[in-house]
Order: structure tokens, then sequence, then C-alpha cells
């Protein structure tokens, strides 16, 4: 007998194999019936399959087949690319016609859902049926980006602090006419508030929405995710949470659970909760993510951005933190479509609103794009990026740290002054719409050698056909314009 997918193609470490010992053995211990094997798509929305628990051994030797046309698809859902051509629309043999791929469980990501009953679930990578890897597995490129790193003789490590919204569900608009189809979403569910807004973190608001924080809170931690806080943020029903430090793909992996445990957890309790960006709903606040980043030198684990004695020449940053900051400011603009991919939130870079609107970057100033916390002697020391939106794909917006971080490194690039007053300050200024910052990403080309040409093509082509479909619309500001003027 042939060995089984996995075993054939050497594709887990020891550490993934006895991990996938432990899933088993979880599974018959706890009962469980179901298991759901998912990806974390190009928008970092996971798609996937439910196996019954008895099916899940198999599942784990030889993968779950999946079709291709899950990495062809816009935020609507619609296939942008003509899959029954030659190659696929992708130049490749193995995707064309609509054809399968494997999703190969990576058993360390083994959680057992504390809200469905009964239920485990893992995040799979992705593989053709000959045992390479699909190249358009976000989750791989930023495993790729991390050991680059560790090569280098540094890990990355993410503190995530993210901002949604959380609603009452008055109607989820489940009527046949508001259902939807690829490329014309379904009616938005209709809600109200939990809470007015703008008393940002009083005692007051909190207690008014802890009921509805509790579940998610007893979620995230039966998960075992760090969670630090959850908060009530400025805007009405707007939250925030933080979590501990993690290294990058685990970071990137709490973050795909986070959004799909908080969503999931929500809903069950007749709530909505969103993590768009800017929703249009009156009196709404804008929601970002803010990527709190450091490095940790593989050699002895200690911070890399603390400076040593006289080291510190213009920033409370070691060099290689210097070197880190300027990096991500070079490469800013470029960076954006993986930082903050929807039209939507490019709605956010505004001046005087806790958002960055230009390129700079300030010791402890949420102004700024990029905001430099710590010194000498703090071993917290690290950079937070504040440009983010909550609706990014995790493995892209950690994989463009490494990418723009690691170039600084290697030219030793300096970051200049601080900027005291970020919205006053005399310097470039962040893409103001989603199709500027494609062009910027086509222009750089760090971050298109370091993510690959086909894998920055193929991302590009989803996100202009978002955008053609957003040019066809009739915006209600058309509408209010013109209608009654013209």
């Amino acid at each position: 007998m042939s060995a089984a997918f996995v075993e054939r193609h050497a594709l887990w470490s020891d550490a993934q194999r006895d991990a996938a010992r432990r899933m088993l053995a979880t599974i018959a211990e706890r009962w469980l019936h179901s298991v759901r094997f998912g990806f974390a798509d190009q928008h970092g929305i996971v798609r996937g399959k439910t196996l019954v628990a008895a099916e899940a051994a198999g599942a784990l030797a030889s993968g779950v087949g999946a079709t291709t046309t899950l990495l062809a698809k816009d935020t609507a859902h619609r296939t942008v690319f003509p899959v029954f051509s030659a190659g696929g629309g992708f130049g490749l043999r193995e995707m064309q016609g609509a054809a399968d791929m494997l999703m190969v469980a990576d058993p360390t990501s083994f959680r057992v859902l504390p809200w469905a009953p009964g239920t485990g679930w893992v995040l799979c990578d992705l593989f053709f049926h000959d045992g390479r890897p699909v190249p358009f597995d976000t989750r791989r490129l930023l495993r790729e980006q991390a050991a680059r790193l560790a090569r280098a003789g540094h890990g990355f490590l993410a503190g995530l602090e993210v901002e949604f919204h959380l609603f009452r569900l008055l109607d989820p608009r489940l009527a046949p006419a508001d259902a939807g189809t690829p490329g014309v979403p379904g009616a938005p569910p209709e809600v109200a508030l939990l809470h007015q807004g703008y008393q940002y973190l009083t005692e007051l608001r909190y207690d008014q929405i802890e009921p509805a924080l509790e579940p998610l809170r007893e979620g995230l931690l039966g998960l075992g995710l760090p969670l630090r806080s959850l908060e009530v943020e400025f805007g009405p029903s707007q939250c925030e949470l933080t979590f501990r430090p993690l290294p990058a793909l685990e970071a990137a992996d709490a973050m795909v659970l986070l959004r799909g445990a908080v969503k999931q957890i929500a809903r069950r309790h007749g709530l909505h909760a969103s993590f768009m960006c800017r929703p249009r709903i009156p009196n709404a606040m804008s929601s970002g993510w803010h990527l709190h980043q450091s490095l940790v030198r593989e050699a002895d684990g200690a911070n890399a951005f603390v400076p040593g004695d006289g080291e510190a020449a213009g920033t409370p940053l070691s060099s290689v933190g210097r070197h880190w900051l300027a990096g991500l400011l070079a490469h800013a603009e470029g960076a954006t479509p993986f930082t903050t991919p929807t039209v939507n939130g490019y709605k956010r870079y505004r001046p005087n609103s806790l958002a960055p609107d230009r390129v700079a970057w300030a010791r402890d100033n949420r102004a700024a794009m990029l905001r430099v916390l710590g010194g000498a002697g703090d071993a917290a020391t690290r950079i937070e990026n504040r440009v983010g939106e909550p609706a990014a794909n995790p493995y892209l917006y950690l994989g463009a740290q490494i990418v723009a971080g690691m170039d600084g490194l290697a030219r030793g690039l300096e970051p200049g002054a601080s900027a005291d007053a970020p919205y006053e300050a005399d310097a470039r200024r962040l893409p103001a719409s989603l199709d500027a910052a494609l062009d910027a990403l086509l222009a750089d080309p760090v971050l298109i050698e370091g993510f690959g040409r086909g894998l920055v093509d193929w991302l590009v082509q989803i996100k202009r056909a978002e955008l053609a479909r957003f040019a066809a619309e009739v915006s209600d500001w058309e509408h209010r314009e013109y209608f009654d003027l013209f």
C-alpha cells in the first residue's frame, strides 16, 4: 500500500505529527462529532469543509479536497478569473477547469470551539495533488517571510490591537429578495446600537455592554488565545480587543480565529459583529487594526529594538529598530493594499481623527502612522503601526511588515526626525484610495520581489475587479447630489 499524501510528500514536521496524534486523541476523548477543516483565503476569510469526526484521521493523512476557484473570488464571492480557460486564468494547468487542490491540516492549530458543541477546528495549508504548494496560499507566504527573518537572526513578535463594532441584530434580512448573487452581495442586516458613543473607557459604558462581551471573552479564552483586554472604544457600539505578543504565524492565525469566533459567537447571541472599517451607520467611528511589532534576537531571546548604552540617536530605538522603522516608512504606500485592502478602509485616513493620513513616525503620538514606544531599559520597546484596517488579511499584513522592515535592515536605512505634529508634517501622503494604493504596490520592486510577482499580480487583479464593480455603482451621494438639481 502506498503512503498517504502527507507522508509521501513529507509535509509535516515532528511537532506536527505529534500534534496530529493529540488532535485525534482529543476528538475521541471529548466525543467530538465534527471537525472544521479550513484555510484563510486571499481576503483572510476562512473557507473549508466540515467533516464528521470518523473521517478526521483520513483527512489528516490525505488532505481534504477543495476547489481552486475559491482563490479566484473577490469580496462579493464573484469568480474574477476565467477558470475554464487554459491555465484557469492563473497560467497554471493545475487550476484550470475549477480543479481541486488539497487542504492539508496543520495540527498545531487545532482547537475545540467553545461555542459550537462537539466541534473541532483546524487551519490548513494548500497543496496541489503532486505535493507542490499552491503559490497563492497567503499563510505559506508569511511562514516563508518569518523563516527568512529567522535566517537573518531575528524573530518577529506581534501584538494585536483590534477595533470592531458590536450591534444588536434586529433583522438578518433573509427574505429571498435579500439573498444577493455572486458579485451582488445580499442586503446587509438591520442593526441597533448596544450603547451610545464618545464616553471613551467609561465604566458605565463598559457595564452596559458587558453582558454582550461576556460570551466573547469566554469564547476567546476558551480557544486559548492570549487575550489581554476587552474595552469600549470611542464610538457607539465600538469595542477593542488586545492580545499579548505572539510570533508572526501564531499572531496571524490568532487574528483569523479571533474574527471568526467574534462573528459566530455574536450571531448565536442575537448580535452582529463587524470588522468593516467604517460602517455606513449614523455617528459610527472608523475602526483600525494597530499592529505592535518588535524583533527578538534568535541568539539570546532579547528585544532587538531596545537601545544599548549610547545607541539611541534621535529615536528611542536601537540601530536595528531604527533601520526597521525606516523600512516601514520607505514602503508604506506600496504596503497599503496589504494593510488596507478594502475600498472602505481609505475613508479612515483623515487628519485629527486618531488615524494617520501621511507617512510619518513619532514617539508615543497617536496621530502618527508609526508610533514608537519604549526606550532604553524597556523590554517592551516596540513600533505600533496604526495604518491597518481590521478587515486585512493578517498573513499579508504581517508579511508586508517583514518584507519592508528587512529591506530597511539590509540597506541600513534611517527614519529621519520624529514628527511631533504628524498632521502638520511635511511628509508623503498615504494613498487616498485603493486604486492609488495598488499603483503604489506595482511601483515598489522590493515588495514585488518579497511577495513574488505572481502573487502580487493575482491580488491586484482581484482588487481591480472589486474596484470596477464599485465604480459601476450609483452611490447615494450621486443620487442626492444630482437627481433633483438637474
